[in-house]
């Protein structure tokens, strides 16, 4: 839709089509971007750094391993959002080349799909621990099985995301650097981005419903279930729910609904367009709030999370803690061991 900087897709095409203040788009995806940058490094960050720091058996565990590629995806995702920030912030100029161009947009999907693939196996393997765990356990629980699944997994997203790197992100000029494609290229692309939407978001998402729905039942039916695995499983099920119905579907179906709008009413200027349009840039904005909320995986799939952050904040309070409070809380802690000692010797006296 259009070409102008006043346009709902602009330098899309040769054709000014229908006008749609771009400002908006301005302001709002670079305000989520900045959000989501210090949530997405640090959130995954020091999820990675207590996979990797922890104890080695629970590094090694499945479950670690997938969430820990998780993590590796939004790491990669979050590191272009500086510069995206820059190209919208400076009016929609690319400074950085086409093939960085290409790369950057790339990544975003990389990350959408490689994160909807990881959750899907992160589901499945929540459902055979709970719905068949006599069958799961012998074979779903060493590190190869997860080390192979996720290679599985890196592969199918790359084989999926590939196809756009042929399509032009840029115009002559390479100035701006389009998330989907010119309009003379929408004859392809739309069928491409349906296939791609089918693949990686709609029979992914038919799994998880099938496999949490599974798992919920059991959960209310069966009491033997431990009780912090309970926990964990209902946190893990309103987590998807969160990510899905925020980040995930809402992208998918405006992302589809723009491109139709694109190429099957070129020439016409209607509100629903302009709206459908609008709701796609925010759309993109929540899609990219999964890097940020991903981290709580961590916590969520983690027995010893809790206890390890607790004592990372109190070594960190004792470290920043002024002299004087130290000297003064150990001089407190040493009267309290002696007046404990009074009381152990008067009592034996006794």
């Amino acid at each position: 839709m259009a070409a102008d900087a006043v346009s709902p897709w602009a330098g899309n095409g040769t054709r000014p089509l229908c006008p749609v203040d771009p400002a908006f788009t301005q302001r709002f995806l670079p305000a989520v971007y900045l959000t989501v940058i210090p949530l997405g490094l640090l959130g995954n960050a020091l999820g990675l750094w207590h996979l990797c720091t922890g104890p080695r058996y629970a590094a090694r565990q499945p479950l670690s391993l997938l969430v820990g590629n998780l993590g590796a995806a939004d790491l990669l995702y979050v590191s272009t959002l500086p510069f995206l920030v820059s190209y919208y912030r400076q009016d929609r100029k690319w400074y950085f080349g086409q093939v960085w161009c290409h790369i950057t947009r790339s990544l975003f999907h990389l990350n959408l799909y490689a994160s909807i693939g990881f959750l899907t196996c992160i589901s499945i393997h929540r459902y055979l621990g709970i719905v068949h765990p006599l069958q799961a356990r012998g074979r779903c629980q060493g590190a190869a099985s997860s080390g192979w699944l996720s290679l599985v997994v890196w592969v199918w997203v790359i084989a999926q995301i590939a196809p756009d790197l042929a399509f032009s992100k840029t115009d002559g000029m390479g100035r701006p650097c389009h998330d989907t494609t010119g309009n003379e290229h929408l004859g392809v692309y739309l069928p491409y981005t349906f296939i791609v939407t089918v693949t990686g978001f709609v029979i992914p998402f038919l799994i998880i419903v099938g496999c949490y729905c599974r798992v919920v039942f059991v959960l209310c039916r069966n009491d033997s279930v431990e009780p912090s695995l309970r926990r964990r499983s209902i946190g893990l099920v309103v987590l998807m729910v969160v990510l899905f119905s925020i980040c995930f579907l809402p992208y998918h179906i405006f992302r589809n609904l723009n491109l139709y709008f694109r190429w099957r009413l070129p020439g016409s200027c209607t509100q629903a367009s302009k709206d459908v349009y609008i709701s796609y840039q925010v759309t993109r904005g929540l899609a990219s709030l999964n890097s940020a909320l991903n981290p709580l995986l961590y916590v969520i799939t983690s027995k010893d999370w809790r206890s390890r952050v607790r004592s990372i904040r109190q070594n960190a309070g004792c470290c920043l803690r002024p002299p004087f409070r130290r000297q003064t809380s150990r001089q407190a802690a040493g009267k309290k061991r002696n007046v404990s000692l009074c009381q152990g010797e008067a009592s034996n006296e006794l």
